[in-house]
């Protein structure tokens, strides 16, 4: 019987692809500790964005490849997460505690933006991560329904400077519409808004988060320019529908995030097709292919496909979105893949940004 090496272990492990980092966990990193005892290998594997219910089964599956390596009698691997934090988080006080913000948008309203936020940030923290979301739609704030606060909720204050978020789910949850009345539009222009955002994100006492998802208003204006400008944004996730108008308004979207140098993390198709409930037919009814297209052109990934249903809308109108309402669904599913995209689009990204050469000048 041969003796078992290191390099077979890794050469085992190069042979699996880690489905959200696209990578096999040497190339990516991700291998802590290789441990031989004789026919015994241990391994620990680290991974840099949440993944609590995929792991297990990750795990699994090496552990019965190594344990298939001649000279191997008993294989164990283990899988840890840990989510690094934004290098800039530090530069605003009150982002101190939180590892990364992700902004999610839309080139225009009504393509399901709020709702792949809520389902997103619930879904990162059924992987495991601590969340909060802010909810920075500060014309039509909707994160306090969905979240099922209940209205004239209000937050409390501490040291009469900061706002406690309310949770729910188990996430974090800050609003403007925690702090005015339901019924009172918001005639404001342009920089009563901005000065509005910046209360919230610089007078919130958010707790230690790993991820911060805030859901934009739709558009590219002053609230996108003001999150651009004055807070650390890890990555964007693009939300929209294979219509051509609302392609051509994700474009910008994409393109505003680029000329303010924030990484597009992916792209969400919403309302890709919808099934008949009677006769089970399916039918494009806003076009087809549409997402997978605006993802190619721009070099990023189509993150997740979701269909016209009703249920979603039931569930969200109702306080418990489909990742807590249903989250052995097929959809809940695709959110939970979507969720560890994301995670994994930042972790590399954190990666490539340290590993980049700092450039010094000097007068030798």
């Amino acid at each position: 019987m041969s003796s078992i090496t290191r390099e077979a272990v890794e050469s085992c492990l190069r042979q699996f692809t880690d489905p959200h980092l696209n990578q096999d966990p040497v190339s990516a990193g991700c291998v802590r500790e290789i441990d031989i005892q004789g026919e015994r290998v241990s391994v620990r594997l680290q991974l840099g964005y949440a993944a609590g219910l995929f792991k297990s089964g990750w795990a699994q599956m090496l552990q019965m490849a190594l344990e298939n390596l001649d000279g191997v009698s008993q294989a164990k691997v283990e899988i840890d997460c840990e989510i690094a934090a934004h290098k800039a988080q530090a530069q605003v006080p009150a982002l101190a505690n939180v590892k990364n913000v992700i902004a999610v948008a839309s080139g225009k309203g009504g393509v399901g933006k709020s709702t792949t936020a809520a389902n997103l940030a619930l879904a990162l923290a059924r992987e495991g991560a601590k969340v909060g979301i802010l909810d920075a739609d500060i014309y039509g704030p909707s994160q306090g329904i969905m979240f099922g606060i209940p209205e004239g909720t209000r937050p409390l204050v501490k040291d009469q400077k900061w706002f406690v978020p309310l949770k729910a789910h188990g996430v974090e949850v800050m609003s403007m519409a925690f702090l005015t009345d339901d019924n009172t539009p918001m005639v404001w222009r342009g920089p009563m808004v901005s000065g509005a955002l910046l209360q919230l994100i610089t007078q919130t006492a958010w707790g230690d988060l790993d991820y911060l998802v805030v859901d934009m208003p739709p558009g590219t204006g002053d609230i996108q320019l003001t999150l651009a400008q004055k807070v650390p944004v890890a990555g964007a996730v693009i939300v929209t529908t294979p219509q051509d108008l609302a392609l051509l308004d994700a474009k910008k979207g994409v393109e505003m995030f680029r000329k303010v140098n924030i990484p597009v993390l992916g792209v969400v198709e919403n309302m890709a097709v919808h099934i008949c409930s009677n006769c089970g037919h399916a039918e494009h009814l806003f076009g087809e292919g549409g997402g997978e297209k605006l993802a190619a052109q721009y070099g990023v990934e189509l993150l997740a496909s979701l269909p016209l249903s009703m249920a979603i809308r039931i569930q969200s109108d109702g306080g418990t979105p489909t990742t807590v309402a249903d989250p052995q669904s097929q959809i809940a599913m695709l959110y939970q893949q979507a969720a560890r995209c994301v995670g994994a689009r930042i972790a590399l990204s954190e990666q490539t940004a340290a590993a980049m050469p700092n450039i010094v000048i000097s007068d030798d």
